[in-house]
Formats: structure tokens, C-alpha cells, sequence
């Protein structure tokens, strides 16, 4: 069972604390919330470290690695408290939790779209993994341009107490979708929102650019794993035996293929 109360008034556990709030009962509201975040932090770093040991199984036993980069990182109070104002968020544990579900974030980088979707089926494939939600805004970009995909998984949490599930929000996207979607946040910071119409139609038409980069890419990258592909012929010979006790041209010919 979760301790954690009910009800919770994040202003005050931002060192404002009200005359009718006892020093006590505003540590004892600090360390509330804190134990409430605690249970996203860990699930964030469950999620980073199953990602840091495929990358890292990756790099040292396979030829590519589909992952790039791994980031994350954890909403503070006053990111909390925005978004509880814009969704109409009941000041509780629990309409925190329904409400926002991208508390944990955890960001993945790959090289390729393909790469996306490997680690993808990868991590949500192991046993304890929940999923929740996804929307493949890949496949169907939002109508800015944003192009990701995006998870909510569910981890269990040990904590001294029991188990506890908690809820990470993970975006997967490739190199390029990144650089646009960094692009794109600081000129929203830049302008407070406010974007003129003339960047909002380069954001888009980056977008574009930046997906028909992404099939470029993928095409080269196809091309490149296939083109040491042994030839049908020589394919047939391994397969219906007849190589097994290869002669002299045999063996040229497999030679020929390896410069």
C-alpha cells in the first residue's frame, strides 16, 4: 500500500509554507512529495539501465549499435505545478499521476527509423515492462512537423515497503528528429509561443526535410548491410551441402568476397 496522502498543496512544499502549516506538517508534506517523486525517479532509472545494457551488449558483441545517445530527466515542482494549471489537475497524489504522464522521461537517440522500432520491440518485449500507451507520431507527425515515438511504460519499483509500479514516458527518434525537435523548442522559448507564421512554415518544411533525410539514410544503410550478402549461387552451394569440402575456387571465390 502506498502511504503517500490523498490531498497535497505543491505551493506549499516549495518553501511558502502557510500560517495555517506547522513546520512539521510542512516537512512532513515535503517529504511526502518527495517519496511520491522518488517512485519516478526509480522507474526512470530501471528504464535508462535496460537501455545502457543493450547499448552496451551492442557495442561490444555486434557490428552496429542502434542506439546512440540515452537521456533523461525528472519534472520539478514548479514544471508540475504549470502543467496541473493547464490540465485542470486536482491538487492530489492520484490526479497528479492520472493527469501527467511524462513526470519520468527517458529520450533515446538512434541513427536510423529502423533503429527506433528495434529498440523499441527490444525494451518493451523484456518481462517486466508494461505497456501502457504509444502514439507513433512517425508514422502520422503531429501537424507542426514532430516526428517520434513515443511510450508509456509501466516498471515496478522495490522500495523498502513493497513493490510499486511506476510510469515512464519514453521518445525515440533518430538523429535528425532530435535536431528538429531541439530547433523547434528553443524558438517556442524564444517567442513565449508566440511564433511567427513564416518559422512555423520552415519548421514544417524542416520536418520534411528531416524525414526524407531519414529514408536517405536508411536506404544507404540498407545498401551497405546487404552488399557483402554472399551470392545466391554460392548461397545454394553452403546450403544443400555441396561445399562442405570446398576446393581451391571455392575458397577464392569466398575470398573475393571479403575485399
Amino acid at each position: 500500500m502506498d502511504p503517500t496522502p490523498a490531498r497535497l498543496d505543491l505551493g506549499r512544499l516549495l518553501d511558502r509554507p502557510g500560517p495555517d502549516l506547522s513546520d512539521d506538517d510542512a516537512q512532513q508534506l515535503r517529504q511526502d512529495f518527495t517519496r511520491f517523486m522518488m517512485r519516478y525517479k526509480f522507474g526512470m532509472d530501471e528504464i535508462v539501465t535496460k537501455l545502457t545494457i543493450l547499448r552496451d551488449e551492442f557495442a561490444h558483441l555486434h557490428e552496429s549499435n542502434p542506439i546512440e545517445n540515452i537521456s533523461s530527466r525528472l519534472k520539478n515542482p514548479d514544471s508540475i505545478i504549470e502543467k496541473m494549471r493547464r490540465k485542470g489537475c486536482d491538487p492530489t497524489f492520484e490526479s497528479i499521476g492520472e493527469k501527467i504522464t511524462d513526470i519520468a522521461g527517458v529520450r533515446v537517440t538512434c541513427s536510423f527509423v529502423s533503429d527506433v522500432y528495434h529498440v523499441f520491440d527490444m525494451l518493451t518485449s523484456q518481462s517486466d515492462v508494461v505497456i501502457v500507451e504509444v502514439r507513433d507520431y512517425i508514422t502520422g507527425p503531429k501537424p507542426n512537423g514532430y516526428r517520434s515515438l513515443h511510450a508509456l511504460i509501466e516498471v515496478p519499483v522495490f522500495l523498502s515497503d513493497g513493490e510499486v509500479p511506476a510510469l515512464v514516458e519514453v521518445q525515440l527518434r533518430t538523429i535528425a528528429m532530435d535536431f528538429w525537435a531541439s530547433l523547434e523548442h528553443k524558438i517556442y522559448y524564444k517567442y513565449a509561443e508566440a511564433v511567427p507564421q513564416s518559422l512555423l512554415d520552415g519548421l514544417r518544411e524542416a520536418s520534411v526535410t528531416a524525414g526524407e533525410l531519414d529514408a536517405t539514410m536508411e536506404r544507404l544503410h540498407t545498401e551497405v548491410k546487404t552488399s557483402g550478402a554472399l551470392p545466391r549461387e554460392l548461397k545454394a552451394e553452403l546450403v544443400d551441402g555441396t561445399a562442405s569440402d570446398p576446393d581451391a575456387a571455392f575458397v577464392e571465390r569466398l575470398k573475393r568476397l571479403g575485399r
